[in-house]
């Protein structure tokens, strides 16, 4: 919640910068202020009509009181409203609000405590929607499993190889999404170590798209419905300037980030389709601009901010070309995280055509951070 109305650290400070003049203290000492010249006014108007000094303090005092009793009932209300609001979220009711009428220090504590149950109730629906996802996506490669073993026992298939190789398809998909699910949990948790070091952009990027291409070839013949492209009809072309680059990273980290970005482009491209990935230095030393982009249909403006989220697909209907499928919505989000591992930026960028991935690493300046 940090940047929002939850970081302002100053008691009385309002939203548009300074200190407020009705804060909690200024009140406080204007009440005292009213109280001692009520008592003034009152005694000295007891000495030139020469009122009984008793009566004086009595009508003093019932002055001060209720003067008191307004003032102490304007502080503890919305303190009342916001115990009730703190007590519902503490019982998982994120619904409720307290009112942000205020220009003091309850003003600022009503925007803190609404900006957390926002981020509580965010953070309660991903949640629940993380879980239905992993359920959904878990069932399938399970559902599968069982069908092929339960016809081998039952007898209604035999445990040839092509059988075996079903269920083994399903295993492979089962474990995918179970690693998959690992890596962002270690990812969030901040224990995956970075492993640094310099390397030549251009051989390093070539496997990596020859890598894509193999596994491509072999998965071509048995659709996996793991997310994970099947298509050898989409070209994939690699353009790395200077030829002589070199970048300071960890490479098995942009490996996962590279790889991704390829298998998400390919399943969005049209029919003999082109990837293109890009590779240009940074302006820091050893920083690096990875770009991929695609033929296909591109991404709304509107859902630029939701395509690294986690489990989300986008909303294309479906994948362009044969051997595409609507994969998991896990594979830019372990992108972005592993760009966020080494302080650099990922996001969607303007293209004439298709969809367009800019990703900045920082170099040598992420180690001195």
């Amino acid at each position: 919640m940090s940047g929002g109305p939850a970081a302002r650290k100053n008691p009385g400070e309002n939203p548009w910068g300074g200190v407020s003049p009705f804060s909690i203290k200024t009140k406080l000492g204007a009440l005292v202020v009213i109280s001692v010249l009520i008592t003034t006014g009152l005694s000295v108007i007891a000495v030139h009509t020469k009122t009984e000094l008793r009566f004086i303090t009595v009508f003093s005092m019932i002055a001060t009181l209720l003067i008191t009793q307004f003032v102490a009932h304007s502080l503890t209300a919305p303190l009342d409203e916001m115990t009730a609001v703190a007590r519902s979220i503490s019982q998982g009711d994120y619904t409720r609000r307290t009112r942000e009428n205020r220009r003091d220090e309850l003003g600022d504590l009503a925007v803190t405590i609404n900006a957390m149950a926002d981020e509580l109730e965010a953070q309660d629906s991903q949640r629940k929607e993380l879980v239905a996802n992993v359920s959904h996506e878990l069932r399938t490669p399970i559902a599968g499993l069982r069908a092929v073993l339960e016809n081998i026992v039952d007898g209604v298939t035999q445990a040839d190889p092509e059988t075996m190789r079903t269920a083994l398809k399903q295993t492979e998909r089962l474990g995918r999404l179970v690693e998959t699910l690992l890596d962002l949990s270690r990812l969030d948790n901040g224990v995956v170590p970075l492993k640094q070091r310099r390397f030549e952009v251009w051989p390093y990027l070539s496997g990596v798209l020859k890598e894509a291409n193999m596994v491509a070839s072999v998965r071509a013949g048995i659709a996996t419905g793991s997310g994970s492209h099947t298509r050898t009809d989409v070209h994939l072309h690699l353009d790395v300037h200077p030829p002589e680059l070199t970048a300071h990273a960890d490479p098995e980290r942009i490996h996962q980030v590279v790889a991704n970005l390829i298998d998400n482009a390919v399943k969005h491209s049209p029919p003999h389709g082109r990837v293109t990935v890009k590779a240009r230095r940074g302006p820091l030393p050893e920083s690096l601009e990875l770009e991929v982009l695609d033929e296909g249909p591109g991404i709304p403006k509107s859902e630029w901010h939701r395509v690294f989220e986690r489990f989300n697909r986008g909303s294309a209907k479906r994948p362009q070309g044969p051997g595409s499928d609507g994969g998991t919505g896990l594979g830019l989000a372990i992108a972005r995280w592993a760009v966020d591992l080494h302080g650099g930026r990922i996001g969607v960028a303007e293209s004439e055509r298709g969809c367009r991935i800019l990703v900045t690493l920082p170099g040598l300046s992420s180690v001195a951070s």
